[in-house]
C-alpha cells in the first residue's frame, strides 16, 4: 500500500497525469490500477478517522485533567512566535503552548513590583466604590417615601 508520499514498490508505475485526453486510449490495465487506488484509499479513511478521534480525545482528556492549568488564548508577534517554535525545535518544551506558559510565569516573576502596585491600586479603587455606594445607599434612605 502507498501514500501520497510513499511511492508504489511493487513495480507499477504511478500516473502522473489524471486527466485523459479525449484521443488517449484507456486500456483495462489503467482502470485496474485507478480502480486499486481508489479502493485503498478508501480503506484507508476509516483508520485515519479513528486516529483523528482518539487524538481528539487524549486532547480533551488532557484539558480535563488540567485542573490547576487555565486555558487562554493570546495573540503573539511574528518573532514571539518564531522564538516559541525555537524553544519546541529545540526540545525546551513539548509544545508552543507550554513554552509560552513558562515565559508569562517568569515574566510575571520579574514584575513583582508592578504587581504589587497594580494590587495596591486595585485595593485603592474598591474601597472608593464602597464608599460610593454607601453615599448611594444613604441618599436612597433619606428620600421620603412615596
Amino acid at each position: 500500500m502507498s501514500t501520497p508520499y510513499q511511492p508504489q514498490t511493487d513495480g507499477s508505475e504511478q500516473r502522473n497525469d489524471l486527466i485523459m485526453r479525449e484521443t488517449e486510449a484507456e486500456t483495462t490495465e489503467e482502470r485496474s490500477n485507478v480502480g486499486a487506488s481508489v479502493r485503498d484509499m478508501a480503506a484507508r479513511i476509516p483508520e485515519q478517522l479513528s486516529a483523528i478521534g482518539r487524538d481528539i480525545s487524549r486532547t480533551i482528556e488532557k484539558a480535563i485533567s488540567a485542573k490547576d492549568d487555565y486555558m487562554l488564548a493570546v495573540k503573539v508577534s511574528a518573532d514571539a512566535s518564531h522564538k516559541l517554535n525555537q524553544l519546541v525545535q529545540a526540545g525546551v518544551f513539548g509544545t508552543r503552548a507550554e513554552a509560552a506558559s513558562f515565559l508569562i510565569d517568569e515574566g510575571i516573576k520579574t514584575q513583582t513590583e508592578l504587581f504589587a502596585r497594580v494590587e495596591q491600586k486595585l485595593a485603592e479603587i474598591e474601597r472608593l466604590r464602597a464608599e460610593l455606594r454607601g453615599l448611594v445607599g444613604e441618599r436612597k434612605s433619606a428620600e421620603p417615601a412615596s
